[in-house]
């Protein structure tokens, strides 16, 4: 009898297990919400509103404007997307503004090299009101996107109990991996149970979600950026070993190209974001984005530090000084440093052995107004 009890409890665990082997790497990519929310009238906002036509357009863009040769290939639908559901209890789209389904979506963000992200919620409702996904309809809704084509599912936590959240979790990982579909898992399961053990059990979200958002919503302010980032660093001991290929802790999104951030705040996001190892998911309008916030987003020495194969997190060893007006703004979060231009403001990023920079020396990227990128690797962090 107990031997039938164990393998039972190991057949249990491998079902549990989203073993897709993806995400080996932090996801790049575009997602919808921080910058077009829930705009559903596309009678006075056509351009703006969630809508087919909007990711039509921000596919082109990731696709012609060099995005996607530097690695951000998801193309990520957010809420509000929702119409409602068909007679057999399947989810169907806004036939307004999706007027060609969301399969129609996907094999156009295929046919430009991109990849089709989805929203959900393990909840009744999702979080603006749309129909969620209940217990009873998880494998229905997993087999829903599999049979769309989509290549990653953001399941949120709306209008659900810690206890429906604790089974709809992980039956939609197992779901989604009996598709035989390879879909990314991201996970908003943690933020909704304080993002801390013991409500959060990050072993499990490990062998189960591809990302999981940890904390708050990230809003386009300068102090919201700031109060992620002191979160992270204040939980380090508990975030950072969790963090790897295939499973990353989420600090929401970068809101670079958006109207919250000056130019230097948002090379800082864009520099902490690298050294967390976070997901870099843009939420900004590329039809109009400036040159110098591309920039930011399209440093290739950014992309290359935060796209290490060794996937760590970095971390605060040091506590130098605090942020203020003027001066050096200095948050060390491991053994090596940004330099934004001679004089500016320095940021410091994750060990760059892995990148070839010796003991001493300062490796230079793309230029902007403001100055270089410039990584510098100390003598004593190369020991």
């Amino acid at each position: 009898m107990l031997l039938k009890t164990v393998v039972l409890l190991v057949l249990v665990a491998q079902v549990l297990m989203l073993e897709n082997g993806l995400l080996q790497k932090p996801p790049m990519g575009w997602l919808a919400w921080e910058r077009f929310r829930c705009n559903i009238n596309c009678d006075e906002d056509p351009k703006n509103c969630i809508s087919e036509r909007l990711f039509m357009e921000m596919a082109d863009h990731l696709a012609q404007d060099g995005w996607r040769d530097l690695g951000y290939t998801y193309l990520n639908i957010d809420d509000c997307w929702i119409g409602g559901r068909d007679a057999k209890g399947r989810l169907v789209p806004d036939p307004k503004r999706f007027p060609n389904g969301i399969a129609f979506l996907a094999d156009y963000a295929h046919s430009l090299g991109l990849k089709l992200g989805i929203y959900g919620d393990m909840g009744n409702f999702t979080c603006m009101g749309y129909p969620g996904t209940t217990l009873d309809k998880v494998i229905q809704d997993a087999q829903t996107f599999a049979e769309w084509k989509v290549d990653m599912l953001k399941l949120d936590g709306c209008f659900s109990t810690p206890e429906e959240r604790a089974k709809g979790y992980p039956k939609m990982a197992a779901a989604l991996n009996a598709t035989g579909r390879p879909i990314a898992f991201s996970c908003s399961w943690p933020a909704y149970e304080g993002g801390l053990p013991p409500k959060v059990n990050y072993t499990l979200l490990a062998e189960i979600c591809n990302l999981w958002r940890n904390y708050d919503d990230i809003q386009d302010s300068w102090g919201s950026v700031l109060s992620i980032l002191s979160w992270f660093v204040d939980n380090q001991d508990i975030l950072q070993p969790v963090a790897g290929p295939g499973h990353w802790n989420d600090p929401d999104m970068l809101l670079i190209g958006n109207f919250g951030l000056s130019f230097e705040q948002a090379r800082a996001q864009m520099a902490l974001w690298t050294v967390l190892a976070a997901p870099l998911f843009m939420s900004t309008d590329l039809r109009t984005i400036s040159a110098q916030n591309m920039d930011i987003l399209q440093n290739p020495l950014m992309i290359k530090i935060n796209q290490d194969p060794l996937g760590i997190q970095g971390r605060r060893i040091l506590k130098h000084g605090a942020w203020h007006t003027g001066g050096v703004r200095e948050h060390l979060l491991s053994q090596a440093r940004i330099s934004w231009g001679a004089g500016g403001p320095g940021y410091p990023l994750k060990l760059l052995h892995d990148m070839e920079v010796q003991a001493g020396e300062t490796r230079s990227s793309k230029e902007d107004e403001g100055g270089d990128f410039r990584a510098c690797l100390s003598r004593e962090a190369s020991r």
